[in-house]
């Protein structure tokens, strides 16, 4: 369908494409946080924002941004914007679009002459993916004083993480005391790593939730016997317990999902004790991941947990230990308000649209504990990310930083009136 469109297409086309281009040499597409690539793509990004008319820094944390300065600052800053930063051997799109849409907005408003009230910043968030240094959200943890001081410490390859922030132009000696409270707020454009809007064909994935995150250890104990001499009725093999566990838990999950509500449970980590050929398998630990929109579901989902395991443990000769949560995240709701401003942009663009969760982790989730925050997802072919497969059209990309433009002009707006009379939609 053909669109008039308040942005450029073709300059977002060429912007993901240049930046494709910066990766390893024969691993497309990588381009790690912390890496002289990834510094590289960032005097990309820089550059563009300069010749945008943006003024840039890099933050305490280690976050570039570009600034469009707004008539009335003191009312305080609209944020677009991701992350550049990439798993290894699949990153073409995945954050990579909603920076480069973000920057698209920026220049869209200047063509069309178009003066915010509120300040405007287009930001890459430092290292959103799971770094070197065994943690992820960096950028976003630290731009809004969430950052534990302990993470500092963390080390890879004789540097750490202090090192790392201070590599890339941040100064983590100061972290302690960044915050944002001037952020009106903040909206991130992603492709939606799933397959929902390519085959429901819609536009544009308005997201309602980001998905809590709990992951849960359990061990398996059995009995390690001869695997030729041992009969099979009298076992107690860590092994068939644990599989028999991996199956109930994916059922679960399942009949969860059936519910309103994203809930997803991956079993993802499993370790075999002695893993010999001939040995009857004497202790598994497994790990699951589990996702929800909804928090009473996770809770729900752990009760059946703790009492499935007793019976199984009864019913295979074996030992489980009770459940143990290695961490637990709640979800993080998006703001009521952004909802429906971007669903008044979507219609004003004529993009078809549906409300969704996300099932992945987005810096979006740490903005939105200290400003009002949204998101929106664009398509992306097959549902593939995190893979050399990933694909976006760059037609929905467009349409989505179209979303964006019509969205901000509405924030600038809604949040100049809910300044002016006290009232907060959060």
């Amino acid at each position: 369908m053909s669109r008039n469109l308040p942005v450029n297409a073709g300059r977002i086309a060429e912007d993901i494409e240049a930046l494709a281009d910066i990766t390893e040499p024969g691993r497309p597409w990588t381009r790690r946080a912390f890496t002289p690539l990834f510094l590289e793509g960032r005097a990309y990004i820089e550059a563009r924002m300069k010749a945008a008319g943006l003024e840039t820094r890099i933050d305490a944390a280690g976050n570039l941004i570009g600034r469009r300065t707004g008539r009335k600052p003191w009312l305080g800053t609209i944020m677009l914007g991701s992350h550049s930063d990439t798993v290894p051997d699949g990153g073409r799109f995945d954050g990579i679009a909603g920076v480069v849409a973000a920057l698209e907005v920026a220049r869209a408003l200047s063509d069309q002459s178009i003066e915010l009230e509120h300040d405007l910043e287009i930001v890459d968030f430092l290292a959103e993916e799971v770094s070197i240094f065994g943690v992820s959200c960096i950028g976003s943890r630290g731009m809004t004083g969430q950052l534990p001081e302990a993470w500092l410490s963390r080390a890879s390859g004789g540097l750490d993480l202090a090192g790392g922030i201070a590599r890339v132009g941040g100064e983590p000696g100061v972290l302690g005391q960044q915050k944002r409270p001037d952020l009106a707020g903040f909206l991130e454009l992603h492709i939606e790593q799933g397959p929902v809007l390519e085959a429901e064909r819609e536009d544009i994935g308005i997201v309602t939730a980001i998905s809590g995150i709990t992951r849960i250890e359990i061990t398996v104990e059995g009995r390690a016997d001869h695997a030729g001499t041992t009969p099979m009725d009298r076992r107690a093999d860590a092994l068939v317990a644990a599989s028999q566990l991996v199956l109930d838990i994916r059922n679960a999950a399942a009949e969860l999902a059936k519910t309103p509500g994203h809930f997803a449970a991956t079993v993802g980590e499993f370790r075999i004790e002695p893993n010999a050929a001939n040995v009857v398998p004497s202790k598994v630990v497994l790990l699951i991941d589990g996702r929800a929109e909804i928090r009473p579901d996770m809770e729900a989902f752990c009760r059946w947990l703790d009492g499935h395991v007793e019976k199984l443990a009864t019913a295979y000769g074996v030992t489980i230990e009770a459940p143990n949560r290695v961490s637990d995240n709640p979800p993080t709701p998006s703001d009521v308000a952004l909802l429906s401003t971007l669903e008044t942009a979507c219609e004003r663009v004529g993009a078809k649209y549906r409300r969704m969760a996300s099932g992945a982790g987005h810096d979006t989730a740490w903005i939105a504990k200290v400003a009002p925050a949204a998101m929106i997802f664009v398509p992306c072919r097959g549902g593939r990310s995190h893979c050399s497969d990933e694909w976006a059209d760059n037609e929905d990309i467009a349409l989505g930083a179209a979303v964006l433009f019509e969205a901000v002009r509405e924030m600038d707006k809604d949040l100049k009136r809910e300044k002016a009379d006290g009232t907060h939609t959060g």
